[in-house]
C-alpha cells in the first residue's frame, strides 16, 4: 500500500447534488451555503452547470448563481460543461476556475441520453474543443471516460475499451499540442467495485505512469467508501465527493444511481489514515447538517449524524 500524504477533494454538492434534486432551490440559497462550504478548508467546489434549462432547470441560474458568490483566497469555484456553448458560458461569468478536459462515456447508450450524441459524434465534439483549447494558448487537458466501471443500459463494460477511449483521447490532445496532464476516472452509475478498481488503476498506471488519476465515485451499492480507500492505497490523491453524499446522475436510469461518496465521510477516513485533506471535519459536518435541512429529506452520508471521531477523543 502506497497512501499519500495529502489528498485534492473536488467538492461537487452544489452541482450535481442540487441538480439530483426534484425541487429547484432558490439562487440566494445554493450562494449562502457554497460560500459555508467555502470556509472549511475546502480548495475546489463545483458549483453549476452550465447545460440547457430544459433538461436540468435545477441549473437555469447558472450565470447568477456564479455572480453572487464572494470569493475566498486559495478557494476555486468551477462549474461543469458537456459542448462549446457550455464551456462560454461558463468562460463568461469571469469568476470560475475553467477545467478544460476531454471526457467521453464508455456506454453508448448513455452517451445518448446524456449528451443526445453517440461516442463517435461525442469524440468528433471532443476534437472541436481541443482545437479551440489550442488555439487559445491552452497547454494542458485531463482527459476521461465516464462509465468507466459499468452501465445501468449496457451492464458490464469491458476495461479494454475504457483504455481504448483513453488512447483515443490522447491522441485527440496531442495532436493539437496539449499536454495530458490527468486520467479521469468516472463511476456515473455505482457499478465500481473494489477489484475493478484496482484492476483500472493499475491499466492506467501501467500505460501512464507519470499522469496523476481523479476518481469521481458514486456509493450506489453502499461500495463508495471501499473503492475509495482501494483507491487511496494504490496512490490515487484526487477524489471528487459530495456532502452529504447528496446526488447521483438524473440520466443514469433509475433513482437508485443516486449517492455520491460524502465528503465529510471521505475526509474523516483520509484523516484516520494520517493522509491530509487541509479540511476542518467539524465545519464541513455542519455544512452536511445544512445539506440536508435544505433538500428536505434524509442524504446517505453517515458522519454528520454521528460526529468525527476527534471530537470525541477531546
Amino acid at each position: 500500500m502506497t497512501f499519500p500524504k495529502k489528498v485534492l477533494i473536488h467538492e461537487v454538492g452544489p452541482r450535481e447534488g442540487f441538480q439530483f434534486e426534484e425541487q429547484i432551490l432558490p439562487t440566494y440559497l445554493k450562494a449562502s451555503f457554497i460560500e459555508s462550504l467555502a470556509q472549511t478548508g475546502l480548495q475546489d467546489i463545483e458549483v453549476a452547470s452550465f447545460v440547457r434549462p430544459d433538461r436540468v432547470p435545477q441549473m437555469a441560474d447558472a450565470e447568477a448563481l456564479v455572480a453572487s458568490l464572494r470569493t475566498f483566497p486559495g478557494v476555486n469555484y468551477t462549474g461543469t460543461y458537456l459542448n462549446m456553448r457550455g464551456l462560454q458560458r461558463a468562460t463568461l461569468t469571469g469568476k470560475l476556475h475553467i477545467k478544460h478536459g476531454l471526457t467521453v462515456a464508455a456506454s453508448d447508450t448513455f452517451s445518448q441520453k446524456n449528451q443526445n450524441s453517440t461516442i463517435d459524434e461525442s469524440l468528433q465534439q471532443l476534437r472541436t474543443r481541443a482545437e479551440y483549447f489550442s488555439q487559445n494558448q491552452i497547454s494542458s487537458v485531463s482527459i476521461g471516460v465516464a462509465t468507466a466501471f459499468g452501465c445501468n443500459y449496457e451492464g458490464d463494460l469491458a476495461l479494454t475499451k475504457v483504455v481504448d477511449l483513453l488512447k483515443i483521447l490522447e491522441e485527440i490532445a496531442l495532436s493539437n499540442h496539449l499536454r495530458v496532464s490527468q486520467v479521469r476516472l468516472l463511476d456515473t452509475m455505482g457499478w465500481a467495485t473494489p477489484k475493478l478498481i484496482r484492476q483500472t488503476i493499475e491499466a492506467v498506471q501501467q500505460l501512464w505512469p507519470k499522469i496523476a488519476i481523479s476518481l469521481h465515485l458514486h456509493d450506489t451499492r453502499g461500495l463508495g467508501m471501499v473503492n475509495a480507500y482501494e483507491a487511496l492505497a494504490l496512490g490515487v490523491s484526487d477524489f471528487d465527493t459530495s456532502i452529504a453524499g447528496m446526488g447521483g446522475c438524473p440520466f443514469a436510469g433509475h433513482k437508485g444511481a443516486a449517492g455520491n461518496v460524502a465528503t465529510e465521510d471521505f475526509v474523516l477516513l483520509c484523516h484516520e489514515l494520517g493522509i491530509e485533506t487541509g479540511i476542518d471535519l467539524d465545519a464541513l459536518i455542519k455544512c452536511a447538517l445544512a445539506a440536508e435541512d435544505m433538500v428536505g429529506h434524509p442524504l446517505p452520508g453517515k458522519v454528520r449524524l454521528s460526529g468525527s471521531l476527534s471530537s470525541l477523543r477531546k
